[in-house]
């Protein structure tokens, strides 16, 4: 074989199991143990723990830089192994198959104790890298530790139950004999199907499970903690409000390492919002390091993680200064003007009928357009003979920069009404005002705003909590809206680069 033939790294070469536990690649791990403090490489006693190992690839690139480190002090190479796999690196698989591909990239064998094993003192299989499969503990159909729904988890012995061992216990100290960590490191299982009825899948369908893994580790009172995560948790994220607060307070957090553009950070994986990971220090208290990174384009600040009257993590760094800007006015916000989901009370799969004599309301539905009776509409029916506004529900982020962030807004004239396939912005007492409305959506200023709170594909009311209410007298350009707002020409042209003209 010629020396200088390009040999992979297998790790790079695995498949995901899916979007929700994706395999980290080798290099994004090490740029994740260069946030960690030189000296933990020349500790012979610092203990690192990988509680949601899936290929083994942080065990074993800690085990790389100890092998190096600790060449000085324990010189024999054997005897270096040993006390590294024995003494300093711990792992928790979530199955059965990631614990034994687990053991094989750490160990070289599946067997800690096999006759290939680069480590001589273990003497049973599973080394330092567990696993215990569990069953969930069911309370009013849902299980208490993850949420789980239990009519679609309660399996039988021979299938996979998700019952991950670090979050479904309220002691996890023991599951190493009170073992004091100094790193807790790894990317965990995103979210789990939720598989439930029709309101459950109009949430989205599934339950976050990373932020419980997060709370988990901190119990354990490490020296640091890293974990790689989606970065929905900045503004969003089902049943994560309490979480984001928690994180945004904890003056702990050194640093976060955003990537907007998941593919970015995981080749070839779209994960919706982005991922990000973050160092959490224990002795630290005070501002974070924040560092985007998209594309070639590199930004990094020093700053606090909840800034002054928002309840978000603010992405992008650029943003702060405009953000304040637009602040100093004191202006209500658009928030106010959008309704609830479902203005009318008709969900998303109502289609509404042929006009009839007492049919004679027009509904928009999804990619249709029908009747319905006016007696039919169980809310605000005052809307019904006003103009108004409306616009997508939801509407895909995607990958892709410049962005359109919101569809396309469209006018509600009287005797109409919508499904919750559409959001309503009103009503308004004339077609001019509406009109004007529209302009001022349609402008990159608008949404460049709305972009603040939303890196999901769903547009709330709450997403439009950042753009300011304007005099709907006149019709709004962008020009004027820079100049309103004293932009400079960097702040312009930043969200120039952010937002792309709206399409139909």
């Amino acid at each position: 074989m010629a020396t200088n033939e390009y040999i992979p790294d297998i790790l790079n070469c695995l498949a995901n199991l899916s979007n929700d536990e994706v395999f980290t690649p080798p290099e994004v791990v090490n740029q994740m143990l260069d946030m960690l403090p030189a000296d933990l490489w020349t500790n012979p006693d610092a203990r690192f723990l990988d509680p949601v190992s899936k290929t083994g690839v942080f065990l074993r690139e800690i085990a790389k830089r100890l092998m190096s480190g600790l060449a000085e002090k324990v010189p024999d190479i054997q005897e270096r192994a040993n006390h590294i796999f024995t003494k300093q690196i711990y792992g928790i698989a979530i199955t059965e198959m990631t614990a034994l591909l687990s053991r094989r990239t750490v160990y070289c064998s599946k067997f800690a104790d096999g006759k290939y094993s680069v480590c001589t003192e273990f003497s049973d299989i599973k080394g330092n890298i567990v696993y215990k499969r569990l069953s969930h503990t069911w309370e009013g159909g849902r299980c208490k530790y993850c949420g789980a729904n239990q009519s679609v988890y309660e399996r039988g012995d021979n299938n996979e139950t998700y019952a991950y061992q670090f979050i479904h216990t309220d002691k996890p100290e023991k599951l190493f004999k009170k073992m004091k960590f100094d790193v807790i490191i790894g990317n965990p299982p995103y979210q789990m199907s939720d598989g439930g009825d029709t309101e459950d899948r109009q949430r989205g369908g599934a339950i976050p499970l990373y932020h419980l893994f997060i709370q988990q580790a901190k119990k354990l009172n490490p020296r640091y903690l890293i974990m790689i995560i989606p970065s929905r948790w900045f503004a969003g994220g089902r049943g994560l409000d309490d979480f984001r607060d928690e994180m945004l307070n904890d003056t702990r957090i050194r640093k976060i390492i955003d990537f907007p553009i998941s593919s970015d950070c995981f080749p070839g994986v779209e994960i919706k919002g982005g991922v990000c990971y973050f160092l959490w220090s224990k002795d630290h208290k005070g501002l974070c390091e924040v560092k985007t990174i998209r594309g070639n384009e590199k930004s990094t600040m020093i700053r606090p993680l909840k800034e002054k009257g928002c309840d978000i993590f603010i992405r992008y760094n650029e943003s702060i200064s405009i953000l304040h800007k637009v602040q100093l006015l004191n202006e209500k916000t658009m928030n106010e003007q959008v309704s609830t989901q479902k203005p009318f009370g008709f969900r998303t799969f109502v289609r509404g009928e042929s006009k009839t004599f007492t049919r004679t309301v027009k509904l928009y539905a999804n990619k249709s357009i029908g009747f319905v009776d006016r007696k039919d509409i169980l809310q605000n029916i005052k809307w019904v003979d006003k103009y108004k506004v409306y616009i997508s529900m939801a509407y895909g982020a995607g990958e892709d920069f410049p962005h359109q962030i919101i569809n396309k807004p469209f006018l509600g004239e009287p005797n109409t009404c919508c499904t919750e396939t559409y959001v309503v912005i009103g009503p308004y007492s004339s077609k001019q005002i509406t009109e004007n409305v529209i302009s001022y959506i349609n402008t990159k200023f608008f949404r460049f705003m709305v972009l603040l709170k939303k890196n999901t594909q769903h547009a709330s009311s709450k997403v439009y909590s950042f753009v300011p209410l304007q005099d709907f007298s006149e019709p709004w350009t962008d020009e004027k809206l820079y100049k309103k707002y004293g932009l400079t020409e960097d702040e312009i042209a930043f969200i120039e680069s952010m937002i792309r003209p709206m399409e139909g």
